[in-house]
């Protein structure tokens, strides 16, 4: 079967140009926008290079600390070879990227000491007679990481730590470019000019994990020395040369590889789990040139490298996120000091191909697409009703495919036009209601995930009660149990149900610390508790607070499957301290837990409602009619 994997790539740059492009909207596009400081981009270079101290090779496909095999993904209704595989060369971070087709996105972070090729594409070298002396390879850096992720199934110590390389690029003002992936739970961060045997080190500003694109800055005078930010230009067009620089695996110089762009469109991005617009091309991209730029033959940088599809099917497919986004992310870090992240609009969408559904909804012409359910934590669900037709966005039509007009003939996914907006900004929303046109203003806020892809602040929370080990349920937390120890009913309650308030989480009881205060509980695992003493829970929060407020004699947890655990509560708060002490554990709860809990009225009332009957995610649901907003 063909097994598709993509890698990301952490790539640096080191040459200088200046930012020029500016957010597109609909027919011809602008000029590149101007950037809230100048940025240095270089040609894309996918994956990283890990070292591993525990291990000293292993294969692309292996877990970096245990040199397992990394499960896959299970998605119903969809075959092995459509799962995707997000993540390469022992990456155990996962995303979710592809729908239809066998399509894998993966982040792919290499060890040092790999000596094994793992690639798909045929590398093809520039002509070194034009570019060896090219005053923008000088702004492209080789990154130099330090990770130390968070052990979710012991969610109180980290794992160990390992290093990775990748590439970045100077923008200027002191600042540089990479990928997110690359400095994922970072703890120390270096980069290496080209033709320096110094390494700087350097400070991570901002994170975009559903952008894949990270910040960071230098200090060090010395290190910007002789530097110039690089140019970015405008969005390329079909069969545009593309050049992508960077520190991929197989040397320690600089790699440069030519290609061309294949392809613009709304892409998945695997580390975010997310939808935006993305540049494929047929140039090389590997394990170490994620974070590097790209660039066209007037030496002006269109993108940044990232992420590759591998499948047996399929040869010389690479991404780059376009300078669109990328201003999109500089200028959102401008405005508010900190990355807030894209919106979305919360509405599940069914196309309206059929000219049946379209006469039973009476929208006469041949454009629009359904509302099939809003999300309640979005704004949208205080304006828009199941069995709405949206056919306009900022007074843009959209087609029944769900599609609208891009450039000058071309058409693109109806998501392009939400990915220009900033969390808060409003939208005038066209739609048919029951047969009647009107229009509706519907405020754009980033998604709330009732099971998230990634932990805010690294480390998860948890609480320890009595042994009982609570912590919220998480995307990797899912993968590191694997999914068959999660249980079927918990994996269909994290793939179909949607946050009802913000903060809201589905609390797990993780494990069992023995003892004999919780005698018959031993084996008790990955089930979900619902409440308290009577009281439904929301998140592990509000759990807290109810333990420690807890005047009873008993302390009742109601678990799934109507399972109940009762602890005598004097004799639970006895036993904490010595089961801590025997089990090594420093704090019975989580940092974050020691802060003062304020209840909410409003989120009373949402508490205890079903979930749905479609999946989350876009790249869960089996049918191309229906996406997710």
């Amino acid at each position: 079967m063909a097994i598709a994997a993509a890698s990301c790539c952490f790539s640096s740059l080191s040459s200088a140009v200046t930012y020029r492009c500016s957010l597109p909207g609909l027919g011809r596009l602008p000029t590149p926008p101007d950037f809230p400081f100048p940025l240095n981009l270089k040609s894309e270079h996918r994956g990283a290079s890990k070292k591993d101290p525990s291990s000293s090779s292993s294969s692309a496909k292996t877990s970096r600390d245990k040199g397992k095999t990394i499960s896959q993904k299970k998605y119903p209704g969809r075959s092995k070879d459509e799962r995707p595989y997000p993540f390469i060369d022992g990456d155990r971070n996962r995303g979710y990227a592809g729908r239809s087709e066998s399509t894998a996105f993966g982040f792919g972070l290499q060890r040092k000491e790999k000596k094994g090729f793992d690639f798909t594409e045929q590398q093809s070298q520039t002509d070194s007679g034009n570019i060896q002396d090219a005053a923008f390879l000088n702004a492209v850096v080789k990154v130099y990481c330090t990770h130390t992720e968070p052990d979710y199934s012991l969610p109180w110590q980290k794992q160990r730590q390992y290093t990775s390389t990748g590439s970045a690029f100077m923008i200027g003002d002191g600042k540089l470019l990479t990928n997110a992936h690359c400095v994922e739970h970072y703890t120390q961060v270096k980069v290496k000019r080209r033709g320096d045997d110094t390494k700087y080190v350097a400070k991570v500003l901002a994170k975009g994990i559903d952008c894949d694109i990270a910040l960071l800055s230098v200090e060090s005078e010395g290190f910007w020395k002789g530097a110039e930010p690089l140019q970015f230009g405008r969005l390329p067009h079909l069969q545009d040369a593309v050049t992508v620089v960077g520190y991929p695996l197989g040397g320690d110089t600089i790699s440069v590889t030519k290609g061309v762009v294949s392809r613009i469109e709304v892409t998945s991005y695997a580390h975010g789990s997310s939808d935006l617009l993305g540049i494929q091309i047929d140039a090389a991209i590997n394990p170490g040139n994620s974070g590097g730029p790209a660039f066209n033959d007037r030496g002006e940088c269109i993108g940044v490298a990232f992420q590759v599809y591998r499948s047996e099917e399929a040869e010389n497919i690479g991404y780059v996120i376009p300078t669109t986004v990328v201003s999109h992310f500089l200028n959102d870090y401008e405005r508010n000091g900190k990355y807030t992240g894209f919106p979305c609009l919360g509405v599940l969408l069914q196309k309206l191909e059929n000219p049946a559904l379209r006469e039973c909804l009476k929208v006469q012409s041949n454009e629009g697409v359904l509302v099939r359910r809003v999300e309640p934590t979005s704004d949208a669900n205080n304006v828009l009703k199941e069995g709405d037709v949206i056919t306009s966005f900022d007074d843009v039509h959209v087609g029944c495919e769900g599609t609208v007009p891009f450039r000058s003939s071309e058409r693109i996914a109806f998501r392009y036009l939400i990915s220009q907006k900033f969390a808060g900004d409003v939208a005038q929303l066209g739609i048919i209601r029951a047969g009647e046109f009107m229009k509706v203003p519907v405020i754009l806020n980033p998604r709330v995930h009732l099971v998230p892809y990634h932990i805010e602040g690294g480390q998860p929370s948890y609480l320890i009660t009595a042994g009982l080990v609570f912590t919220p349920l998480s995307e990797p937390l899912i993968d590191e149990e694997c999914e068959d120890s999660i249980g079927l009913k918990l994996l269909a309650k994290a793939r179909y149900s949607l946050a009802r308030f913000k903060g809201e989480q589905m609390v797990i009881l993780s494990q069992v610390l023995a003892n004999e205060v919780n005698i018959g509980y031993e084996d008790m695992s990955n089930q979900q508790v619902l409440k308290f003493n009577g009281t439904r829970i929301k998140n592990i929060r509000h759990l807290a607070h109810l333990i420690d407020s807890c005047k009873d004699k008993y302390l009742v947890f109601e678990f799934e499957d109507n399972y109940l655990a009762v602890l005598e509560r004097e004799a639970a708060i006895a036993a904490s301290s010595c089961i801590l002490k025997d089990y090594g554990i420093p704090a019975e709860r989580s940092s974050d837990l020691l802060e003062r809990y304020v209840d909410s009225d409003t989120d009373n009332e949402k508490v205890g409602q079903d979930f749905g009957d479609s999946p989350v995610s876009s790249l869960e649901i089996g049918n191309d009619g229906i996406l997710w907003a």
